[in-house]
């Protein structure tokens, strides 16, 4: 569960990858701030990028306009304990695609993602988000999976945890995205449909019916 200290930390993460002039942060840092919309990436590394710029950042791919109203909003969300053991904090499922255009465009258009950033001229690399699902989109020349024999073993890409999974469901039927497998009550206690994009890589959107079942049982 995302709460606060964790987006200390990825903004501190940001600061790190700034001053390590790691290039993919440079295009976030672009996308993401509007006072660097128009900025290379050879300038937004060479620029000052203290702590508060990079909380700014983080505010602002969380839905707020700045760190403050972040920390209003999330002021009463309670803290988890100190501990010393490590912790998963989330997991971005890296997706596949052989035209990177086409790939932006369904994730865009048809499954109403937003790009955080991308990097390359043309992308060959790039993060979408829809509220807290995040993906990474990454170009290759060629499918490293037999698409046919992907689709008959049901293959997945990513499983997404939904709430209100119908609405979603009928949502993406209306855009014409493409349904592999229809919403679904399974025996393993969650609701699920099946998504493909145009490389044939699926996506499984889920709610969880039992709540002691939290992922997919293939």
């Amino acid at each position: 569960m995302t709460n606060l200290e964790n987006l200390r930390k990825q903004a501190k993460q940001l600061q790190r990858w700034h001053r390590g002039a790691y290039y993919p942060v440079a295009a976030r840092i672009r996308a993401g701030l509007p006072a660097f919309r128009s900025a290379t990436d050879a300038e937004i590394l060479a620029a000052e990028f203290p702590l508060a710029r990079a909380q700014e950042l983080v505010a602002r791919e969380q839905g707020f306009p700045s760190w403050q109203a972040l920390r209003s909003e999330w002021s009463d969300t309670p803290m988890q304990s100190t501990t010393t053991e490590s912790r998963l904090i989330a997991a971005y499922p890296q997706i596949l695609t052989t035209d990177m255009e086409a790939s932006r465009a369904f994730y865009v258009d048809q499954l109403g993602f937003t790009i955080l950033y991308e990097y390359g001229k043309p992308p060959f690399y790039a993060l979408v988000a829809r509220d807290d699902a995040r993906l990474n989109l990454r170009f290759v020349h060629q499918h490293l999976m037999d698409r046919d024999l992907a689709a008959a073993e049901n293959v997945l890409a990513a499983y997404v945890p939904v709430q209100r999974v119908k609405d979603f469901y009928l949502e993406l039927r209306e855009r014409g995205v493409q349904i592999v497998q229809q919403l679904t009550a399974q025996p393993w206690g969650v609701r699920d449909f099946i998504v493909a994009d145009p490389d044939g890589n699926q996506l499984c959107f889920a709610e969880a019916t039992d709540h002691d079942h939290d992922g997919p049982r293939r």
